[in-house]
Order: C-alpha cells, then sequence, then structure tokens
C-alpha cells in the first residue's frame, strides 16, 4: 500500500463508495486521502488506488467555498489526463462534498530537491519540458493555473505531473485580481492589481526552475514584503542555472506578461536547442585505415 499519515479522529473511513485508508495531505480547503474502492479484497494493483479530497467540515455550509470547490472540479475535468491527476468521480453537492481523482504515486518537486539537491543535466531538462508540455495543455483547455509551484509538481513514476487546481480558473471567467497563489512564484501583475493570465503562470514556471535547477527561491525566502519588493523591482541571480536554460528563464521572469513566451514557444525553443546541441555534437574518433 503507498505511504499515508493515520487517520485522525473524526476523519471518514468511507466516503462515496472509497475505503478511506490514510492522510496524505491537508490545506486550506480540504483534506486529501488516500482511499481505494470499498469491497475489494486483500492487495489491489496500484493503479486503483485514489486520492479523495474532501472539503473541510466547517467550509461545508459556506456557499463561497462550496462554489471554489465546484470550480476546482469542473476545471480538473477540462485538463488533459496525462498531464495532471485525473478526475474519476464526485460529490460536491452533498454533505460532504469530495473529489476523487486517480492517485499519483510519488514526491513533489519541492520534496525531491530539499532531500535529493538541485536537478542538473537531463533530469533538469525533462523536467523543464514535461512541465511546459503540461502547462501547454493547460492553456489550451482555456485553463489559468494561478499556483505553479514546485509544491504542486509530483514526480510521478511516468514523469511530471500538475496537480492542486483549487485557485485555477478559466480564461473567459470575469476578470479576477484576488491576490491568490504562494507569493515567492507569482507574477509582479499579481501584487499590482493587473490582470491573471497564461503569461503569470509562465513567470511562475521560471521561478520554479530556478529553486528546481538551485535549491534556492529566486525572490528569497524572508518576509513576504521583501520577497514582493524584489520581484517587483529586482532582477534574480540566474548565474548558476546552465544555457540555454538560463535565458529562457531569464524571459519567463521579464516584469511586463507581454514579454513572456507562451508554455509553447518556451517549449519548442528548449527543444529546439536540445536538437542543435546534439547535431553540433562533434563525432567520436573514426576508425583507421586497415593495416
Amino acid at each position: 500500500m503507498p505511504d499515508a499519515l493515520p487517520l485522525r479522529s473524526g476523519d471518514p473511513t468511507e466516503l462515496g463508495g472509497y475505503e478511506i485508508l490514510g492522510r496524505l495531505g491537508t490545506g486550506g480547503q480540504g483534506a486529501v486521502f488516500l482511499g481505494r474502492p470499498a469491497g475489494m479484497p486483500g492487495n489491489i494493483p496500484a493503479a486503483d488506488y485514489v486520492a479523495v479530497k474532501l472539503l473541510h467540515g466547517g467550509l461545508a455550509g459556506d456557499e463561497s467555498a462550496r462554489a471554489r470547490f465546484v470550480r476546482e472540479l469542473e476545471v480538473a475535468k477540462r485538463v488533459a489526463r496525462f498531464c495532471t491527476a485525473q478526475v474519476l468521480d464526485a460529490d460536491v453537492a452533498g454533505d460532504q462534498p469530495y473529489i476523487v481523482s486517480e492517485y499519483v504515486p510519488g514526491v513533489s518537486l519541492h520534496h525531491v530537491v530539499r532531500t535529493d539537491g538541485p536537478r542538473t543535466g537531463g533530469a533538469l531538462e525533462r523536467l523543464a519540458i514535461s512541465t511546459l508540455t503540461a502547462l501547454t495543455a493547460i492553456h489550451q483547455a482555456g485553463i489559468i493555473h494561478r499556483d505553479f509551484k514546485p509544491q504542486n509538481v509530483m514526480m510521478g513514476p511516468d514523469g511530471p505531473r500538475v496537480i492542486d487546481f483549487g485557485v485555477a480558473r478559466a480564461m473567459d471567467a470575469a476578470g479576477e485580481t484576488q491576490n491568490v497563489g504562494t507569493p515567492a512564484y507569482m507574477a509582479p501583475e499579481h501584487f499590482t492589481g493587473g490582470e491573471f493570465s497564461t503569461a503569470s503562470d509562465m513567470f511562475s514556471w521560471g521561478t520554479t526552475m530556478v529553486f528546481a535547477a538551485t535549491g534556492r527561491r529566486a525572490f528569497g525566502n524572508d518576509e513576504m514584503a521583501a520577497v514582493m519588493h524584489r520581484i517587483l523591482n529586482s532582477e534574480p541571480d540566474l548565474s548558476d542555472l546552465p544555457n540555454p536554460m538560463r535565458e529562457l528563464v531569464e524571459v519567463c521572469l521579464a516584469k511586463d506578461p507581454a514579454q513572456r513566451p507562451t508554455a509553447r514557444e518556451a517549449q519548442e525553443r528548449l527543444v529546439g536547442a536540445a536538437s542543435d546541441a546534439s547535431a553540433g555534437a562533434s563525432p567520436g574518433p573514426q576508425p583507421g585505415p586497415p593495416p
């Protein structure tokens, strides 16, 4: 069975036809549990485990909280399943609103970097291209994630997955400038009342790649006011990033959203650079003429 924390007093043991086995995590909106279809005997294949997100009991009667939960479900269902945890089941109208998703084994990018150190070489390039592929699919589905960060990139056995659409919104939704997300990874427009866009996600992608490659946050890790000031007024130190990653991250961290590339443009730029590097590699030594 996958690793999970023990259930707490008051936690459900069954929900919507799923046996609840343990806790995977807790956030401001709800708790996420490890589950399996109820009534299945013995050991089950790893693919049959699920993640069950349950809205906090104190929020079940809050109409705005329920509306956000419904929006999270609708957004997650629009995103291509190859780049996130696929939604399998849900009940957002009952007394205990929940969303059941595919369980993605693995740990977050944040955990990997903190435990094993920064990503380098091919591992960094694969991470960058995979997450850009996911963002391309998310944006093509008409979704702005709004909280892209290392904690929301799950390093699954089949590659990175982008999770947690709790504050995501559709591009065609009414303009919203509420300050949501994680400050250290927010774009400048989050702090100036500007409109969120896919370019905001690209800024967050850039800061995430800085953390992945260096183990440091691009704009520091101290009090929020200082971090916000740097995001608005300073350029981060990217000297430890290899090229072409450094040049791409630099343009993704442009203060002006209009200067940032789209996820597809960034992906094509990295893939093209990798192809050019392979084509320009020096051939190995050639065999001499026969004696």
